[in-house]
C-alpha cells in the first residue's frame, strides 16, 4: 500500500502527548519525516520512542516554547537546514485555562491567548518563506468550541475562533503561493489535557447526550483526518474547517 506522505517534511507543534502523539505516529507511518516539538522533554522523546518502534522517522526536539519568536525560529532554521524544505506546519501545540468571566484573572486570560493563538501566528511566520517554496500546507487546530461556546470557555473559545478566521486568511495569502492552509476543529478528545475537565461530575453525561456519536473520540480519530488533509488527495482543499465532533455542532 502506498504512503500518502512519503519523503514529506511534517513539522507538527505539540507532540509529547495526545493528540498531537497520535499525529507523529501517524504521519511518520504515511511516510513523513516527522520534525516534533515541545515543552516537554520527556514525553516528546517518548514519543519518538514509539515512532521509531514503529519503523516511523522523528526528531524530538524540546523544550521549545513557541510563542517566543527567535526559539521558534531556531527549530525552523534547524529542520530546513537538515531537510531543506518544509511541506506540512501542523499547529497543534495549545494550552489554556478555564474559568467563569468573573473568575477568569487576567493572568490566565493572557495565558490563554499566548498559548492557543499568539504561538501559531509565530509559528507559520518562521515556516511561511519554506511553506511557500514548497507549496506546503498549513493545519491548524482549532474546535468546536471555535464554532460556539459554554461556560468557563471565555478564552478557549475566543482563541479558536480566531484560529478559524486565521486559517482563512493564511488560505488566502498562500494561494498565490500554491501554500493551502486548513483547519481541524476537533470534538471531545480523550487526551491527558481533557482528562481533568472530563473527570468533572456530569461533564461526561452532558457531552454525551448533545453529541449523536455517544463516545469521546481518540486522539487517533483527528490524526486519521489530519493526515488525510496532509496528502495529495486532499489538494483541492484550502481555507475549509473540518469538524470531527462526533455531530456535537450538527446536534
Amino acid at each position: 500500500m502506498e504512503r500518502r506522505l512519503e519523503g514529506k517534511v511534517a513539522m507538527i507543534t505539540g507532540t509529547a502527548s495526545g493528540m498531537g502523539r497520535a499525529a507523529a505516529i501517524r504521519f511518520a507511518a504515511e511516510g513523513a519525516l516527522v520534525e516534533g516539538c515541545d515543552l516537554d522533554v520527556e514525553g516528546n522523546a517518548e514519543t519518538a520512542a514509539l515512532v521509531a518502534a514503529s519503523g516511523g522517522v522523528m526528531r524530538a526536539t524540546a523544550p521549545i516554547d513557541l510563542a517566543e519568536e527567535a526559539s521558534c525560529q531556531l527549530w525552523v532554521d534547524a529542520v530546513v537546514a537538515r531537510h531543506g524544505r518544509i511541506d506540512v506546519l501542523y499547529n497543534n501545540a495549545s494550552a489554556c485555562v478555564f474559568a467563569l468571566i468573573d473568575q477568569m484573572t487576567r493572568e490566565q486570560w493572557d495565558f490563554t491567548i499566548r498559548n492557543e493563538l499568539t504561538l501559531v501566528f509565530v509559528a507559520t511566520k518562521a515556516a511561511w518563506p519554506h511553506l511557500c517554496a514548497s507549496q506546503g500546507l498549513i493545519l491548524n487546530t482549532a474546535s468546536v468550541a471555535g464554532h460556539g461556546g459554554g461556560p468557563g470557555g471565555i478564552g478557549h473559545s475566543a482563541t479558536k475562533a480566531a484560529v478559524l478566521a486565521m486559517t482563512h486568511v493564511m488560505a488566502a495569502e498562500g494561494a498565490p503561493h500554491g501554500v493551502r492552509a486548513l483547519s481541524i476543529s476537533p470534538g471531545v478528545v480523550q487526551t491527558p489535557g481533557s482528562a481533568d475537565q472530563l473527570a468533572q461530575p456530569g461533564a461526561m453525561d452532558g457531552l454525551l447526550m448533545a453529541s449523536l456519536v455517544k463516545r469521546v473520540a481518540q486522539p487517533e480519530e483527528i490524526a486519521a483526518v489530519a493526515a488525510f488533509l496532509a496528502s495529495s488527495e486532499a489538494s483541492f482543499m484550502t481555507g475549509s474547517d473540518v469538524l470531527v465532533d462526533g455531530g456535537l455542532i450538527n446536534h
